[in-house]
C-alpha cells in the first residue's frame, strides 16, 4: 500500500514539473539540452577511462574538465538569460552609492541584456579552452 502511495507521489511530481517545464522559453530549453549534451560526453569519457584506461592522464582530465566546465558555464548563461530570476541578479551589490543607482536604473530598464550574457559565456567559455590547451601540453 505504500508503495502505490510513493508511485503515485512521484506521478503528481513528475506530472507538476513536467507542466511547469512545458512553459519554459525555448531559448532556455536550448540551453538545457546543451548543458545535458556537455554531461554525457563527460560520462562517456568517464566510462571509457573505466574501460580501457587512462594512459594519457592529461586528455583524458582534460576532456572531463572540458566538459563539466563547459556545462558550469552554460548553466550560469542559463541563470542570466531567465527573465523570471530576478533574485540572483539583485543580490551582491556592495559598490558605491552612485552605481548602486545605476544598477538599480539598468535593472528597472530591463537588466542584463541577453547579447551580453552570450558574449560572457564565449569569453569565459574561450579563456577556459585556452587553459584546457594550455594543459593538455
Amino acid at each position: 500500500m505504500a508503495k502505490s502511495s510513493a508511485t503515485k507521489d512521484a506521478q503528481a511530481l513528475f506530472h507538476s514539473l513536467r507542466s511547469a517545464y512545458a512553459t519554459t522559453p525555448t531559448n532556455l530549453k536550448i540551453i538545457d539540452l546543451y548543458v545535458v549534451f556537455a554531461i554525457s560526453i563527460a560520462l562517456i569519457q568517464v566510462v571509457y577511462m573505466a574501460l580501457v584506461g587512462s594512459f594519457p592522464f592529461n586528455s583524458f582530465l582534460s576532456g572531463v574538465l572540458s566538459c563539466i566546465g563547459t556545462a558550469v558555464l552554460a548553466v550560469c548563461l542559463r541563470i542570466q538569460v531567465n527573465k523570471e530570476n530576478k533574485e540572483f541578479k539583485l543580490c551582491g551589490l556592495l559598490i558605491e552609492e552612485e552605481k548602486r543607482k545605476e544598477i538599480k536604473m539598468r535593472q528597472l530598464a530591463g537588466d542584463l541584456p541577453p547579447e551580453r550574457a552570450f558574449a560572457d559565456f564565449v569569453l569565459c567559455n574561450l579563456v577556459l579552452h585556452l587553459v584546457i590547451m594550455n594543459f593538455l601540453g
